[in-house]
């Protein structure tokens, strides 16, 4: 199971001192690739003003935990990058129905052994 740590919200909208303590100290994945964001962000700026977190799916076939997954765990680093630091933060999340193998068909060979 994945844990994420939820902040907790004060009047202003903004964490509480303690929570921005724990984000600070946290070792989960999420807090660990933000602070990777956070290390390239000291090289180049956004010249936009916000950094960008896209996400996005196929909806080939039936809906599994891997489609969910892979939104989610964007999800989970943006939050993260919220907690860590101030820049102000946008997601894109796209589906593509472009699936390049969709239209190859199935081998026609049989294995006669």
């Amino acid at each position: 199971m994945v844990h994420c740590p939820r902040a907790v919200v004060g009047k202003e909208g903004r964490s509480s001192k303690v929570s921005e303590q724990r984000a600070v100290t946290a070792k989960e994945w999420p807090f660990e690739e933000a602070r990777r964001i956070i290390r390239r962000l000291e090289k180049y700026h956004p010249k936009k003003g916000y950094v960008l977190f896209e996400t996005g799916y196929g909806p080939s076939g039936l809906p599994h935990m891997g489609t969910f997954g892979e939104v989610v765990r964007t999800t989970f680093v943006r939050r993260a990058f919220s907690e860590l630091n101030q820049t102000p933060t946008r997601l894109i999340c796209f589906s593509d129905d472009m699936d390049a193998l969709r239209k190859v068909p199935p081998p026609t060979f049989v294995n006669n052994k």
